[in-house]
């Protein structure tokens, strides 16, 4: 710390970074106490850039899954820490705050949550109605370069400001290094750091993967919707488990390098911090029949071929699966695809069904620059969980990304920096955070 000049300054908050954790933050000290002077300063020169192009540019914002049991078991990191900061606002209420905020939402099948419009812009617009009737001063294309604890507060310097920016508090919310173009570039674990703070091993999470297997290439753009992946040689992660076995569901897509996907991006998440390398690979197998025992699938198999039994094999197997993929099944098993069904037999059969229920992959590579988060960050042990106000640095708030703190795809990863920067605000802001009522 160090000692310059005496402060004369009205009450000020600096927010560093105009993501969902940033602008949830000056939304909500705004909201609760109208004599705090806030600056919410974004390097660039719009607000809110990821949360326009989460769900596909659609905005996902939250997920219509409303037991927070549940909804806690889809961070495979942080999921202790944030169950107070999700019992204060949980899905429901981040739902319900759009709505009274004239944005009307919709829920998905797959409880995916969306404005109705297909527009994150109507997301953002909320926020900024909101700072133009509050005390919000939002500094476009203010790259911060330091933040220094005074005695009395913190002085901010501003690239291209001649002075800093004096104020009392500083809501840490720049995000993690995932999706750079966006701005999150990892700023804020330097002046985490810097602030006296520990940053974990950082590692991309939320990512397709690449396979030593080049067949893939002649499927790109299949995807089953029913898939199950198991990963076998796990070597070490941070993630909490019975055995050494990992396995998640949901859709899977073939692409020219790979595989990617919902179900893909789960298990990257949760294998974050494992060793992928090509003289190292992550072994993998997917089940893309995973309503039906081998068996079964053996003796649908077997009917099919006593039908159709001067069918090639390759044509038979398209009843189970797309023409194209069954060709791949029979080369990858070393079977002529254009045999005669009826001669194949009983063991070639069962070989078949297997294989489908356990297709092996060689995962080589994550598809580097394409993660959608940072697995890794600020050491949660740092922070308290009730304000998210750092143990290290009285008056310093961090919220978002930039913790240690990550979840899969769905909605997840958007609802904790929803909930962390509403809580970081209300601290901020001197406000009690009570769970929100249903």
């Amino acid at each position: 710390m160090s000692n310059k000049k005496p402060r004369n300054m009205t009450k000020g908050i600096a927010i560093i970074g105009g993501g969902a954790a940033g602008l949830m933050a000056a939304a909500t000290i705004g909201e609760f106490d109208s004599n705090a002077e806030v600056f919410l300063l974004e390097k660039n020169d719009e607000l809110g850039k990821k949360v326009l192009i989460s769900g596909g540019g659609r905005c996902n914002f939250t997920t219509g899954l409303d037991d927070l049991r549940q909804v806690l078991a889809r961070y495979p990191r942080g999921d202790k820490f944030l169950t107070k900061a999700m019992h204060a606002f949980p899905p429901k209420a981040m739902r319900k705050w759009l709505e009274d905020h004239g944005v009307p939402i919709k829920i998905e099948s797959d409880l995916r949550a969306f404005p109705k419009s297909n527009d994150g812009r109507d997301v953002v617009r909320v926020f900024e109605k909101i700072f133009a009737s509050a005390r919000v001063k939002v500094m476009f294309k203010s790259a911060v370069q330091d933040i220094e604890k005074m005695k009395t507060g913190f002085d901010v310097t501003v690239k291209g400001r001649s002075e800093p920016l004096e104020v009392d508090k500083v809501i840490l919310a720049t995000g993690g290094q995932a999706y750079r173009q966006t701005g999150s570039t990892g700023d804020g674990y330097s002046f985490a750091t810097a602030l006296g703070h520990s940053i974990t091993p950082l590692a991309p999470s939320l990512s397709a993967f690449y396979t030593q297997e080049s067949w893939p290439v002649k499927i790109s753009g299949l995807s089953f919707q029913s898939a199950k992946l198991d990963v076998m040689n796990v070597q070490r992660d941070r993630v909490k488990r019975d055995d050494e076995h990992l396995t998640t569901s949901g859709a899977v897509l073939f692409t020219h390098k790979g595989i990617t996907g919902p179900a893909v991006f789960a298990l990257s998440s949760l294998v974050a911090f494992e060793t992928i390398a090509t003289d190292s690979p992550l072994l993998i197998s997917i089940d893309i029949f995973s309503d039906r025992k081998a068996a079964d699938l053996a003796s649908n198999l077997v009917l099919l071929i006593n039908k159709y039994p001067k069918k090639s094999l390759s044509n038979v197997l398209s009843s189970l699966v797309p023409k194209s993929f069954a060709v791949i099944v029979c080369e990858q098993l070393k079977m002529d695809p254009d045999k005669a069904a009826g001669q194949t037999n009983k063991k070639n059969i069962e070989a078949i069904a297997h294989w489908l229920k356990n297709i092996p992959l060689h995962v080589a590579a994550r598809a580097a620059g394409e993660e959608f988060v940072t697995a890794g960050g600020v050491d949660l042990s740092e922070v308290n969980p009730s304000t998210m106000e750092s143990k290290k640095c009285s008056g310093l708030y961090l919220a978002g990304e930039i913790l240690d703190i990550d979840g899969f795809t769905g909605g997840f990863n958007l609802q904790s920096a929803w909930a962390t920067g509403r809580m970081a605000g209300m601290s901020a802001a001197n406000q009690s955070c009570h769970p929100e009522r249903s």
